[in-house]
């Protein structure tokens, strides 16, 4: 990989705080109202084609934008997702920054980059610099109508920075801290002519470990160009590129649980029903051979064009090309064996993989839509079609646990990474994949009366799929050619009741493979796509002075056929299961004065096996009733900022979820945790702002996510500080 070494110089920095305070674009410190602070009366991009506002969207939408990013101090796309009410993130090393939301998880939340989803999240979601991006769009729940397989629990679309016309200023962040954690940033937006401007960003963050672990170093770069060109004001061309690039060294994965006797300081962060503990000894321990890494390069062209047809129609046209090589070497089990002659501290007999992705991917996208009147009442519409195919060959060669030596459990020898093909015994196999979609989509929205509006959409797939599974020590080769054309529909009202309120309800359906499409074995590329439907109602609401908003959602999510043992023949994998989540969320912001800021969510699931059976020695066992992994009961969100004398500003971030497990029959289960970050920021020149930053405060350890096996855990990373010095030129 070619690391962008150059964006290491120190450069000013732009520290943006929230809504409350805000800058000048001359510099200087004001605070402000909190005017729509929930942002219910922006249309954003993620939950419609029909320009509908979040107060007019019959569902649960949540936008960060970049502001609010950079005040709650959130680096990454991890950091940022772990910030969405509802949900939570981790770190899995062939899935960074994979998503828990509504009770489900990997697959089943679409992310999306300016609205095009490239492949499933599993795949292409990278723990990438949010520095790129104007605002994370969050809509939650099934979205299948507006984005085809794969998007059951929701949709997180990352919106990158855009340039604007006529503008002329420098953004740029730069802040040291702890672990040796250096992040420097800039973006430029450059005025061409009246009709025509660029932007370009560029970030940079290296650390020894941002978990604070042993042989850990991390690395991410990201550099986003665009020009926008408006040559009228009823046509606008964008093009732009992105690129980014990461790597995380030895492949951290988690505290593997040891048995509580051998451990040196237990914690009650696991608790286990055969008796595994998280060892705070082993907090900084890292297992995997010198030399193992998990790392990314993509590279994004899009263009679009915006077309004000006349008489209220207009047109889009979107194109997007995405190319990208990932690998993934690390010990992905590590088994406890019992102290003995060799190991008196006991020792980790641990298995090897190495993974190779090479993905192409394009997509053409065109949308025609029309605002005016049908029979006299307002009539929103939108008629679309999208095509895209996708290349991708994966390399997957899996070691047995004797093909590593065996590793001390306290003090583990830095091991050699292996470099012979003759260890890849229990498997060496190339999965090469060919998918073509086609897709046509519908969204209608009128206007009963001007408080009472009907909300529909429908959506039909193609998906050809051409796939191959190669064993590489044979040339002997598997194929299977599936074809799906799954329809979604939605169907939603909202309603103002009262003003600035607005009382809304959804019925929603969905589609996902049961995995991802382009990884899935042979025999599960077979299995016909899972299918999902979703009831919700809540409500959204907002004082006139906007001081005050409030959202609240309620919700039933199901998904049917996936895959179970056939209670009969356990050895039969099947179609069948069932799993389901309800609950409910709560968000608000309050702005009780001009110097005050008071904001927060919470959430409570009941997520379930309804129905799913797995094989136990030799026997089908039925887990219903459990809860799926990583998926807490309730979290919670709370931050408050305020200003001192119009100058200083304080900040407090207080996070909570619920317990955990890492395995379907829940008996290895994570105890829940509160962490406490604060912040106070300075200006110490015009345009120019000094935060320290604390985070973990309460230096609390925890579980916040579990791996792939399931007595690996990881830890959240332990008190940390930082210095950041921003500015805007």
């Amino acid at each position: 990989m070619i690391r962008l070494r150059f964006f290491g110089a120190a450069l000013p920095c732009l520290f943006l705080p929230a809504q409350l305070p805000a800058q000048t674009r001359d510099g200087d410190i004001v605070v402000e109202g909190a005017r729509d602070p929930l942002k219910l009366d922006q249309p954003p991009q993620a939950s419609s084609r029909l320009g509908l506002t979040i107060r007019e969207t019959p569902a649960s939408v949540e936008v960060l934008d970049q502001a609010q990013l950079q005040a709650r101090g959130l680096r990454t796309a991890r950091e940022t997702f772990n910030d969405v009410v509802g949900a939570v993130a981790g770190n899995v090393p062939g899935n960074p920054a994979v998503v828990s939301l509504r009770g489900f998880a990997g697959n089943t939340v679409s992310i999306l980059q300016d609205g095009v989803r490239v492949a499933a999240s599993t795949i292409v979601q990278r723990d990438t610099n949010n520095w790129h991006y104007d605002r994370v769009e969050v809509l939650k729940g099934p979205a299948s109508v507006l984005y085809g397989e794969g998007a059951l629990a929701g949709v997180i679309n990352r919106v990158t920075r855009k340039p604007v016309l006529g503008e002329r200023h420098l953004d740029s962040l730069v802040s040291v801290g702890s672990f040796d954690t250096v992040f420097v940033a800039a973006g430029v937006n450059l005025p061409v002519t009246g009709d025509l401007a660029v932007r370009a960003d560029a970030s940079y963050q290296r650390s020894a470990s941002l978990y604070d672990v042993d042989n850990n170093d991390t690395f991410s770069a990201g550099l986003t160009a665009s020009a926008l060109w408006r040559p009228s004001a009823q046509l606008s061309v964008l093009v732009a590129v992105d690129h980014f690039e990461d790597r995380y060294d030895a492949t951290y994965q988690g505290l593997p649980l040891i048995p509580a006797r051998y451990a040196l300081r237990p914690s009650d962060a696991v608790e286990s029903a055969s008796g595994l503990v998280a060892d705070r000894a082993l907090r900084r321990r890292n297992y995997n051979p010198f030399g193992a890494y998990s790392g990314s390069n993509e590279t994004t062209l899009r263009s679009r064009v915006d077309w004000e047809i006349g008489k209220a129609w207009t047109a889009a046209l979107d194109v997007t090309g995405y190319t990208a090589d990932r690998a993934f070497l690390l010990a992905d089990t590590q088994t406890f064996v019992a102290p003995g002659g060799a190991f008196p501290n006991g020792s980790f007999q641990q298995s090897y993989q190495d993974f190779r992705h090479d993905h192409r991917f394009w997509n053409a996208r065109g949308v025609v839509a029309h605002d005016g009147r049908l029979a006299g009442l307002r009539n929103r519409a939108s008629l679309g079609i999208e095509h895209n195919a996708t290349d991708f060959i994966s390399l997957r060669q899996q070691a047995p646990a004797s093909a590593l030596p065996a590793v001390d459990v306290r003090n583990p020898a830095v091991l050699a990474l292996p470099t012979s093909p003759a260890i890849f015994t229990s498997g060496n196999v190339t999965f090469d994949s060919r998918l073509r979609q086609t897709s046509l989509f519908a969204e209608d929205a009128v206007n009963m009366t001007p408080e009472w509006l009907l909300v529909g959409g429908l959506r039909w797939d193609h998906m050809a799929l051409r796939r191959a599974t190669i064993q590489n020590a044979t040339g002997a080769t598997d194929r299977n050619d599936p074809v799906f054309d799954p329809v979604s529909w939605r169907a939603g009202t909202t309603w103002v009741a009262l003003p600035g309120v607005t009382l809304y309800a959804q019925y929603t359906t969905a589609v996902s493979p049961v995995s991802s499409i382009l990884l899935a074995s042979i025999a599960n590329s077979r299995f016909k796509l899972t299918s999902g439907r979703s009831y919700e109602g809540g409500f959204k609401a907002s004082t006139s002075d906007g001081r005050v908003s409030v959202t609240g959602a309620a919700y039933h999510i199901g998904q049917r056929d996936i895959i179970t043992r056939d209670p009969a023949n356990p050895s039969l994998a099947v179609q069948g299961g069932r799993q389901s989540s309800r609950g409910v969320e709560l968000i608000a912001a309050f702005a009780p004065a001009k110097s005050l800021r008071l904001s927060g969510g919470a959430s409570y699931t009941d997520a379930r096996y309804d129905e799913l059976n797995e094989v136990v020695g030799g026997a089908a066992v039925s887990r219903r009733g459990n809860r799926p992994i990583n998926v807490p009961s309730t979290t919670l969100n709370a931050s408050v900022l305020y200003m001192i004398a119009d100058a200083v500003t304080l900040g407090g971030f207080l996070r909570h979820a619920s317990a955990f497990y890492t395995d379907t029959a829940n008996t290895m289960r994570v105890a829940g945790h509160s962490t406490l970050d604060a912040s106070i920021s300075v200006p110490v020149a015009r345009g120019v702002t000094l935060t320290a930053r604390g985070r973990n405060l309460t230096d609390a350890f925890y579980g916040e996510y579990s791996g792939y096996p399931t007595t690996n855990v990881y830890i959240g990373a332990p008190r940390s500080f930082e210095i950041a010095l921003a500015s805007r030129l």
